[in-house]
């Protein structure tokens, strides 16, 4: 109190010395500010530094606001006293005397109202009083706002203490990965300097195996050629058993036979020395057989006999009585079906029953009706995904090739698998049925395909040629002929009686994905992993046709019976159908996945099978 009335009387002592002029003229109207008025500080507890800079503030502001007033106003602070009343009720209030201040007003009004006292008798409460109060006020809060600071302090104490430790526990863990990690550099470093010692015995045992490899397969092929010399010998072994004459063949060229009265002593002897050296040629040779028979080990038993081919084949001759080719633009989706949890790969038709036999990417085949899609028979046991799938031509047992380089045969009475083919090093593509039943055919991913004799349970010969993986094979029906596919973007032709290969098509620009035969077996049609589709002439051995559906993968063909109209499964999520009549191709469109295969059904029905484990079915709207 005492410092502010210095600072009042310096002012006043400061404005004595000041001399104002009339000319000044001063516009501006200037507040009054009373006595009472003090100026609150602001809680900002999250903060202490910037608290403490507005208390600086707020308490310079204060002094320039009282030097203001004391510059302004006529009339001091001390000079606007508080009423004596007015401070005893206030003071009341401020304690909770509630009943003492209603004695005191009580009293007081009735001693003004009595004309006792007056209000001017009372007088007015002392400047200091006042002071004192307003200063107890601005302590009290300055102490609450102190506390305030101080949690806030304590707080960031806290956090900052907390902050520190997880720094030193992050660097302490960043110090034990830099040591970690130079360590296993260390390791790298040791595990390339022990490798590079190695390497060039690794390099060496490399050319060792591809030496290996080699050999093997020279050695099949040998194999192979002497046990097909071994099956001729055994075949002329037992027709000699029998008491079957070979025939000398005749010479070609030039009839020089005479008739039989103009025979002479000469010729006779010559004739008779022929004969004596055909019999010792005859009898050396039964002695040979004998011997590569007791070398090689007896011929089995049960192999099956090849087929011969014929000039008429059974039921081909009625592709021809089949109707007209059905317009592909007249195919409409009728029903979906959900038969497996995984992309469908395959599907084959049942030779006598409306059923149908399907194979997916979740290890397992399915039997259902057609066309209401009812599961009849589940098989598993292959371990890897199902690549193809065939019926006997008996309707009995089915084939199934899968992933895991395995051939499977699956009786359906038994509903288990009987038999199990294994050769193929690697994954099998495909499987086919030969039309007599005695016959399996299997493609592989290892660049071969492989001829497989149900009957005596082996492999009768290994199609070696294609420089690539054999995707598809397919036996012509009803002859000695099979047809793969390979993606080296050639088609094949194979003798199946010898196991060499009669003719290559070329054509393709991009891996060859499928190959089939027409009903007739007169046209061939492939495709390719550039959507391209080629129809090929059986008997000219040229292509006739050529149509481009890409640029998505083809992945399968299918002929109508009639022969008329292929369809093509496009991964594009389309089945697109050939018209070859009109040369009209169409695009039925279903679900939008890509279309694994496709398959007609009957005279009105295509199949189509996709990567979501359903089996479209389309049916000819008449």
């Amino acid at each position: 109190m005492a410092e502010e009335e210095d600072t009042v009387s310096e002012a006043a002592f400061s404005l004595q010395n000041v001399t104002i002029t009339d000319e000044i003229k001063d516009d501006y109207q200037y507040e009054e500010v009373s006595a009472d008025d003090d100026t609150s500080l602001h809680e900002d507890d999250e903060d202490l530094s910037k608290a403490l800079q507005t208390i600086q503030e707020q308490t310079k502001d204060a002094q320039v606001l009282a030097l203001q007033s004391v510059l302004t106003s006529g009339k001091s602070v001390a000079e606007i006293p508080q009423a004596m009343d007015d401070f005893f009720c206030n003071f009341l209030v401020r304690l909770g005397m509630s009943r003492t201040l209603d004695c005191f007003q009580t009293e007081w009004y009735e001693l003004i109202e009595r004309g006792v006292i007056t209000v001017e008798d009372a007088g007015l409460v002392p400047d200091v009083y006042t002071r004192n109060q307003q200063l107890e006020t601005e302590n009290l809060s300055l102490k609450k706002d102190l506390e305030t600071y101080k949690q806030s302090v304590i707080k960031t104490e806290e956090a900052l203490q907390k902050m520190q430790r997880e720094r030193d526990f992050h660097r302490m863990h960043h110090n034990r990965v830099v040591q970690e990690k130079n360590r296993l550099i260390s390791d790298m470093k040791r595990l390339k300097a022990h490798y590079a010692s190695y390497e060039p015995v690794l390099k060496q045992l490399s050319e060792k195996y591809q030496n290996s490899l080699t050999q093997k397969m020279l050695t099949s092929l040998e194999r192979d050629k002497a046990m097909g010399q071994v099956t001729g010998l055994q075949a002329a072994l037992e027709s000699l058993e029998s008491g079957y004459t070979k025939q000398i063949p005749e010479t070609k060229g030039h009839d020089c036979t005479r008739k039989k009265g103009f025979e002479g002593p000469t010729q006779k002897a010559l004739r008779e020395a022929r004969q004596q050296k055909f019999f010792v040629v005859a009898s050396s040779s039964c002695d040979a057989d004998e011997d590569a028979v007791k070398k090689m080990g007896r011929k089995d038993l049960k192999d099956s006999e090849f087929p011969v081919d014929a000039e008429g084949i059974p039921d081909l001759e009625q592709a021809k009585e089949q109707l007209q080719p059905l317009k592909p633009v007249q195919y409409q989706l009728s029903s979906i079906l959900k038969v497996h949890d995984f992309a469908v790969s395959c599907l084959a038709l049942h030779p006598r029953k409306k059923i149908v036999l399907s194979g997916g990417d979740d290890r397992l085949w399915k039997t259902w009706g057609f066309p209401d899609g009812n599961i009849l028979l589940t098989g598993e046991g292959h371990t890897d995904y199902l690549s193809g799938c065939c019926f006997r031509p008996s309707g009995t047992q089915l084939v199934t090739s899968s992933g895991d380089s395995t051939v499977r045969i699956w009786e359906l009475w038994r509903r288990g698998c009987v038999l199990t083919l294994r050769g193929h090093s690697r994954a099998v593509r495909g499987c086919s049925w030969h039309s007599c039943g005695d016959f399996v055919a299997s493609a592989s991913t290892d660049g071969t395909a492989k001829i497989w004799d149900v009957n005596s349970e082996r492999c009768r010969y290994t199609l070696r040629g294609h420089e690539d993986s054999v995707n598809s094979i397919e036996f012509l029906p009803f002859s000695s002929t099979a047809l793969t596919s390979s993606a080296d973007k050639t088609l094949s032709l194979w003798d199946v009686r010898t196991g060499l290969r009669v003719y290559t098509f070329q054509g393709h620009v991009h891996p060859c994905n499928h190959a089939t035969f027409n009903k007739k077996g007169d046209t061939i049609a492939s495709c390719d992993s550039s959507g391209v589709m080629k129809l090929w002439d059986m008997r000219k051995l040229l292509p006739v046709l050529s149509i481009d559906a890409g640029p998505h993968p083809a992945n399968q063909v299918s002929f109508h019976r009639s022969g008329g109209l292929v369809a093509l499964a496009s991964s594009e999520g389309s089945v697109k159908v050939l018209c070859l009549a009109v040369g009209q191709l169409s695009i039925l469109r279903g679900p939008g996945v890509e279309v694994r295969c496709v398959r007609f059904h009957s005279q009105e029905h295509l199949l189509s099978a996709g990567a979501d484990g359903r089996v479209c079915i389309w049916t000819w709207a008449q």
